[in-house]
């Protein structure tokens, strides 16, 4: 029987409404953002729960937001410990439901992600990680001493890492430049990056690469001439950028750091109290001309005889008469941690036993020890602490405080204590 038209008509409008409902869901699932519906990822574990090396895109304890996640560094680390040992960590059976939900939206992260990476900041971000890492070798995981060691490499960057965080929170989105890693020598055999701090073994330290490298037997060697003004060892703004940023994501980037005080004071002990054909002319001249009142004809003609005051009074001068130098710059400023995410940090003050455990984890020849001698000045004592606090008490209290107040990024990164009592 034939229907009537009133019945088509209602079957059509039916059928129109079904067809719009369908195509306005579809419509409002398509615009909603993926971040939204996912929930976080687990550290270390894509969705299919495969274990992996975790993506340090963003330094360690940070979120994309910046914020400080301290548990979420701690479960990186103990995935990449297990792994880098050969383990294979226990994975549940069966994920989770909303590790099930994320798999489902798999495809518009990849496309998010495709995204991010395109971004200017993208090239930055890669470079705070590492895939190198420092294991304690075999034969060393029972020594309580070099476990010791391992314990204070992972509280000094803790310590650095944080007060990255707290004081300088762009510096991980910034993009690496050649600027940032022209202080940073390449060791290619062994994968290393170092980071060059004047006046914290850097002398003894480059004699250490060019044996790691082959191009010495020995670090006693190597002439002063030859680590500082040869081209033996490269420097990784030598490189191009993709060659930059390939060793800084895969090499061991380490830096050694010494008290800011003493680093100082050493500075301008051998720069200031030898005779210099560079420091005196450049530095020198400047500082009298500007500090020191009714200096002498043969003073301004030399730039010998600075006192530790007027060097003072030049580094705390806004206006300086000539610029900073890499010798008392901010380690901060010369090896970007907070940029660079290195692998390890050594100090001066234990340089002996700091760097012959890292020698260790590269697993660089056993007959390589860090070198002992005093690379310039022999005759005369190194820069202690002592020493230290005789030049500054040539200072006012206030003297000592700006100063204070000038490295105190050196001092929070690395943990050192305050130099005097007086100092708030």
């Amino acid at each position: 029987m034939p229907q009537r038209p009133g019945t088509m008509r209602l079957a059509c409008m039916f059928s129109s409404i079904l067809l719009f409902g369908a195509a306005g869901l579809l419509l409002f699932i398509s615009l909603q953002d993926p971040t939204e519906l996912a929930p976080q990822q687990v550290p270390g574990i894509k969705f299919n729960i495969r274990p992996q090396q975790p993506h340090n895109d963003l330094p360690p304890g940070s979120s994309q937001d910046g914020d400080l996640k301290a548990p979420t560094e701690r479960v990186i680390r103990d995935w990449s410990s297990q792994t880098s040992r050969g383990l294979n960590p226990q994975v549940p059976e069966q994920p989770p439901a909303h590790l099930n939900v994320g798999a489902r939206l798999r495809p518009r992260q990849r496309r998010r992600r495709l995204l991010i990476k395109k971004m200017p900041a993208a090239a930055s971000l890669a470079a705070n990680n590492s895939a190198a890492t420092l294991v304690l070798p075999a034969h060393r995981a029972l020594d309580g001493r070099w476990v010791s060691l391992h314990q204070s490499q992972q509280e000094r960057k803790r310590v650095m890492r944080e007060a990255c965080a707290k004081y300088r929170a762009s510096s991980s989105r910034r993009a690496v430049t050649p600027r940032h890693v022209s202080r940073i020598f390449v060791e290619d055999r062994h994968r290393v990056l170092y980071c060059e701090v004047p006046k914290a073994g850097c002398s003894n330290w480059k004699r250490v690469l060019m044996v790691l490298a082959g191009l010495a037997s020995s670090t006693t060697d190597i002439q002063h001439n030859t680590v500082h003004y040869g081209s033996a060892l490269k420097r990784l703004d030598t490189f191009d950028r993709q060659g930059i940023l390939h060793r800084l994501s895969t090499y061991t980037k380490m830096l050694f750091v010494r008290e800011p005080f003493e680093r100082l004071v050493s500075a301008f002990r051998d720069k200031f109290e030898h005779p210099n054909s560079y420091y005196h002319p450049v530095f020198g001249k400047a500082i009298l001309a500007r500090y020191r009142a009714n200096a002498s004809r043969e003073a301004l003609r030399t730039g010998s005889g600075v006192r530790f005051p007027e060097f003072v009074q030049y580094l705390l001068d806004v206006h300086r008469p000539v610029g900073m130098d890499i010798h008392w710059d901010h380690v901060s400023r010369l090896c970007s941690p907070c940029l660079i995410d290195y692998d390890f940090v050594g100090k001066f003050e234990s340089m002996e036993d700091d760097a012959n455990f890292f020698l260790s984890l590269i697993q660089a020849p056993r007959n390589l020890t860090f070198p002992r001698f005093k690379d310039r000045h022999s005759q005369e004592a190194r820069t202690t602490a002592r020493i230290t606090h005789q030049y500054f008490a040539q200072l006012s209290t206030l003297q000592r405080q700006r100063t204070y107040d000038f490295y105190y990024m050196d001092y929070l990164m690395f943990n050192y204590s305050k130099p005097f009592a007086d100092l708030y």
